[in-house]
């Protein structure tokens, strides 16, 4: 009997931090739309001598049916440096959530992210730290975001449409 209420107190405390982590998440809009994004990335990489390089960044994609995350399908890199022409965005698709925050700044991930500059930077595909805000229409990195050995300390992507999110 002792273990029966010990399974039934353990299973209200998961549900009940089941729906705490729900409330916490935040729903991207338009959902179930494609979008593309222009901005610019900097990275710094072995091959770029860890100096950093900015480059254009377009993203494709699509916002989930309930708005709960975005899948990145598609990426592009180009610039006027040379290296620009050299990364190559793997793993596709990467996945945008937004945890929390509100009601203009909100904080999320991109998971899945790995690329190769000449080299693989990472050898398996990592998450970084996002920031969106509503009011710019912009997602950023919130300080340099490490995928193996190479490092986005810049990242600036404006979606089209844009994108409003909720708590």
């Amino acid at each position: 009997m002792k273990s029966l209420k010990t399974l039934v107190c353990a299973t209200s405390f998961a549900l009940c931090l089941g729906a705490a982590s729900m409330a916490n998440a935040a729903t991207i809009a338009p959902a179930g739309a494609g979008f593309s994004t222009a901005g610019s990335i900097t990275v710094t990489s072995p091959a770029s001598l860890n100096l950093p390089v900015t480059c254009n960044i377009t993203f494709t994609g699509t916002v989930a049916a309930n708005g709960a995350s975005a899948a990145i399908t598609g990426a592009s890199v180009s610039g006027s440096n040379s290296l620009c022409s050299v990364p190559v965005l793997q793993g596709l698709p990467w996945t945008l959530s937004v945890a929390s925050g509100g009601p203009n700044a909100f904080t999320g991930t991109v998971s899945g992210v790995n690329f190769k500059i000449l080299n693989d930077c990472s050898s398996a595909p990592v998450t970084i730290a996002v920031n969106w805000s509503n009011s710019t229409n912009t997602l950023s990195v919130p300080s340099a975001q490490t995928v193996g050995r190479c490092k986005i300390t810049a990242l600036t992507a404006v979606p089209n449409p844009a994108f409003t999110v909720t708590p």
